[in-house]
């Protein structure tokens, strides 16, 4: 299953944000779909841990 970080952001905050795209298998069909999600930098490990 492919995981990747596609693009980094910075907000003026200071925060810095990335969108996480992770494949999902669906149980009923077996067939694959995209969750998109931004994600604090720090917390893109824990993200995809899941």
């Amino acid at each position: 299953m492919a995981k990747k970080v596609v693009a980094t952001l910075k907000t003026s905050t200071g925060k810095d944000w990335a969108k996480v795209i992770k494949a999902v298998k669906s149980p009923k069909t077996g067939a694959y779909s995209f969750k998109e999600e931004m994600v604090p930098v720090d917390k893109v490990q824990d993200y995809l841990a899941k």
